[in-house]
């Protein structure tokens, strides 16, 4: 292949993964970042954990409002009406990051093991689901807000208990403010999530 024809190629290749980036995010300009939530809890040293039967977690995918069902954050301005955060865009859905962000403030935090739902099959143990109902910015309260309700099956569904955890963090309704206040609360949730579970 000449030299002109490979560079041709990755130009092409180049351009095609552009357009599907920004089929992905719901336009046709790919934002200049993606945001993404990170945990705040201190990461341990080492993991090195067993599990007695029943012993395991597992945290499930959370269900999520059509608002939310998307990688940019609903703005609220009263009960009715939605607008979304400009230049504001998740490098995932919010389901899927606040999977990710308790599962991994649930491993840091506390002694348990925690499992993937593909790898439930060994022992599911405790399994958590939940409703993320809110995770966005009330542009009427100035902040955002993170409620989700949380559902706790113990081994066997014998027993199950719920409980709503919600956090608010300031913000001023543009990007750079809304992103780490969500993060923030995000976090916040977690934790208080965490030691429900953990303890």
């Amino acid at each position: 292949m000449s030299r002109t024809l490979r560079l041709a190629t990755s130009i092409a290749a180049a351009l095609s993964l552009s357009a599907c980036m920004g089929g992905l995010l719901g336009g046709g300009k790919t934002p200049p970042w993606l945001l993404t939530l990170t945990p705040q809890a201190p990461q341990p040293a080492s993991i090195a954990r067993t599990a007695g039967p029943g012993e395991a977690v597992t945290i499930e995918l959370p269900v999520v409002p059509k608002e939310i069902r998307t990688n940019r954050v609903p703005v609220h301005s009263g009960p009715i009406a939605i607008a979304y955060v400009e230049n504001l865009t998740w490098v995932d859905t919010p389901d899927k990051l606040f999977q990710d962000l308790l599962t991994e403030t649930l491993t840091r935090t506390t002694n348990r093991v925690v499992l993937d739902p593909r790898q439930s099959s060994l022992d599911p143990g405790v399994t958590v689901t939940g409703n993320l109902s809110r995770f966005g910015y009330d542009a009427q309260e100035g902040a955002v807000i993170v409620r989700y309700d949380a559902a706790m099956t113990r081994a066997g569904g014998a027993a199950v208990a719920t409980r709503r955890f919600e956090a608010r963090a300031p913000a001023d309704g543009t990007a750079s403010t809304v992103g780490t206040a969500l993060n923030t609360a995000a976090n916040q949730v977690a934790v208080e999530v965490a030691a429900w579970v953990g303890g």
